[in-house]
């Protein structure tokens, strides 16, 4: 236990300063690359805070765990709006940009359902998992679009940072963030054994919460250093890249086999968050934020519920 505990807390150290390094290279990036800090968010910072989700995607389907890799990328998903967010937002309200919210929060939505729908035979087949990756082809093709339409030389945030201090610190940043995700997965997995979890809460509680640290570390330091778009932007982002490229790697690798209702009610209350975001209609306050983290507890309350014991 002890073993595991140190392993938490040093995987919070190097997420903390992996998501400020980040939120900083992300920001100068769009600054002289021109391109909006919310795209940047969405694309690149998402995909850097969701590498410990592929890490661990790909190490359990290896291992012949894969329920550990679906209950992972669907907890996340719920902890990076009911938790990541929502404690953003009690810091302060956050305006979400129009144009990213119409293309983003839209294939939030569209993916878990994608997902129920596949799920329904209590199975992630190889060609399930295919088609996930089509429909997260699909956004990353519109959003890189959108990211070379949206070029503004207006946007001159950070704009003195020079072009190879923010590749060191994307660079470095990465490193940590990659290396607080192995440190964290180790701890919660352990830690989720010794309690009694099985597999599928055990990713989705545990070890959602593990690799949403540095979702968690870049959207808050986003947020204190008034770069909010960045935060919201790496959320949804990240939910898509989970969603759509983190279940579906999993499933290529090794079929996923489960029990619909533990999936069904994580992906319910995913949806259920991201109906929320849609009906803050751009504004997203200090309320919501409180919500969402009493959101957080009783899908936390539900899953243990459904979830039998570990073996």
């Amino acid at each position: 236990m002890i073993e595991e505990a140190l392993a938490l807390l040093g995987g919070l150290v190097f997420a903390a300063a992996g998501g400020e390094l980040f939120v900083r290279a992300a920001v100068g990036i769009a600054a002289w690359a021109r391109v909006p800090p919310g795209v940047i968010g969405a694309t690149v910072a998402a995909f850097a805070t969701s590498s410990p989700e592929i890490s661990v995607a790909i190490g359990a389907a290896v291992e012949g765990e894969p329920e550990i890799a679906l209950g992972d990328g669907l907890g996340s998903n719920v902890v990076n709006v009911a938790l990541v967010l929502g404690l953003a937002l009690l810091i302060g309200p956050i305006v979400a940009p129009r144009d990213s919210t119409r293309r983003d929060v839209p294939f939030a939505v569209v993916v878990p359902l994608v997902t129920i729908v596949l799920a329904l035979d209590g199975e992630l087949s190889r060609l399930d998992g295919a088609v996930l990756m089509g429909v997260f082809g699909a956004w990353l093709l519109l959003t890189t679009l959108a990211a070379r339409r949206e070029r503004s030389a207006a946007a001159e945030v950070l704009a003195e940072r020079s072009h190879v201090r923010s590749v060191l610190e994307i660079v470095f940043g990465l490193a940590f963030l990659v290396a607080a995700g192995r440190l964290i997965v180790f701890g919660a997995q352990g830690l989720g054994v010794e309690l009694g979890l099985n597999t599928f809460v055990i990713g989705a509680t545990l070890v959602a919460i593990a690799t949403s640290t540095p979702e968690l570390a870049t959207t808050l330091v986003a947020r204190v250093r008034g770069h909010s778009e960045v935060g919201l932007g790496t959320v949804v982002g990240s939910n898509i890249y989970n969603g759509g490229f983190v279940i579906a790697l999993a499933a290529l690798i090794h079929p996923i086999a489960f029990s619909f209702r533990e999936v069904g009610a994580a992906i319910g209350f995913g949806l259920a968050l991201i109906a929320l975001v849609l009906n803050a209609r751009g504004t997203l306050g200090r309320r919501l934020g409180v919500l969402f983290v009493a959101i957080y507890a009783l899908y936390v309350a539900v899953l243990l519920t459904l979830g039998p014991p570990h073996a």
